[in-house]
């Protein structure tokens, strides 16, 4: 059974930076495509980064270009999300996701993907 556990969320302050983290059980994570998404109370879902198979093409949301990296550890068979320069509007549930490999491509719709992690909780202190 395909399964993902996102972890690493936390209590932060805007300007810090946070890793967090995908790890996979049952296959191979590689192999799939693998999207982090968020959602704020009362807003709707958002796909802020995504990464194909061989991690050849990445994607991100507007509002997280050049603060959010998304990359692989095939060794640990997991994948990041790379947060630096937080800002209180990053505050929200993050998750990420695995779809089926298609190409050398990515997609950041929710919809493309069928295996979702629980959400870890990015929160500001006052």
């Amino acid at each position: 059974q395909l399964q993902v556990v996102t972890s690493g969320g936390g209590l932060v302050q805007p300007g810090e930076s946070l890793r967090l983290s995908c790890s996979a059980f049952g296959f191979n994570v590689e192999e799939y495509r693998v999207g982090w998404f968020r959602q704020a109370p009362g807003k709707e879902r958002e796909g802020v980064a995504c990464i194909s198979k061989g991690s050849s093409y990445t994607n991100y949301a507007d509002s997280v270009k050049g603060r959010f990296a998304i990359f692989r550890n095939n060794v640990m068979n997991m994948v990041y999300l790379q947060i630096s320069s937080l800002k209180p509007e990053d505050a929200a549930e993050y998750y990420c996701a695995v779809a089926p490999p298609q190409g050398t491509y990515c997609s950041r719709r929710a919809e493309e993907y069928d295996v979702w992690g629980r959400g870890t909780q990015v929160t500001f202190s006052s």
